[in-house]
């Protein structure tokens, strides 16, 4: 079993629903657990045009799911809750992305684990804290510096 962070996020269709509902159904992931959820974001969007603000979380759980059987079945969720993927960086209903894969380092075409702009976003850092205050990334770096040297965009505890 390894150790893994999803991210969470919607600006569409009741976010806050939109992410009670992927939780529930994170739940149901074949041969992983869901240990915990943190507290629920309201964040800036990042992207393009004009957008509702996004609700954001962390997910953590524990999977014996290969990295990209996982990927499958999240985006399978995304998919039961209307995603679509017109437009990159753009609005959406939900979006549900693999932050940390254990001591995984990966870098292909779909997926790329640690997520590779983790770095820059509050709204996956501050989240993650909750959950693992102390945790180290595969690449070596503390969370408790990225978040030292992360923007300080407009967050705000829901």
């Amino acid at each position: 079993m390894e150790r893994v962070f999803i991210g969470l996020g919607s600006n569409l269709a009741e976010p806050l629903k939109q992410l009670r509902s992927a939780l529930a159904a994170i739940e149901e992931i074949p041969r992983s657990r869901l240990l915990g959820c943190s507290s629920f974001y309201h964040s800036a969007p990042i992207g393009p045009g004009e957008q509702p603000d996004y609700v954001n979380a962390v997910a953590e759980l524990e999977s014996a799911l290969q990295p990209i059987e996982l990927l499958n079945q999240l985006q399978s969720i995304e998919q039961a809750h209307g995603r679509e993927r017109s437009v990159r960086w753009g609005a959406r209903t939900l979006d549900l992305d693999i932050l940390l894969f254990g001591e995984f380092r990966l870098d292909e075409a779909r997926l790329q684990v640690p997520h590779p702009r983790m770095a820059e976003r509050n709204f996956v850092l501050l989240p993650l804290a909750e959950l693992a205050p102390q945790l180290q990334l595969p690449t070596g770096e503390s969370l408790q510096q990225l978040l030292q040297n992360c923007p300080q965009n407009r967050l705000k505890k829901i």
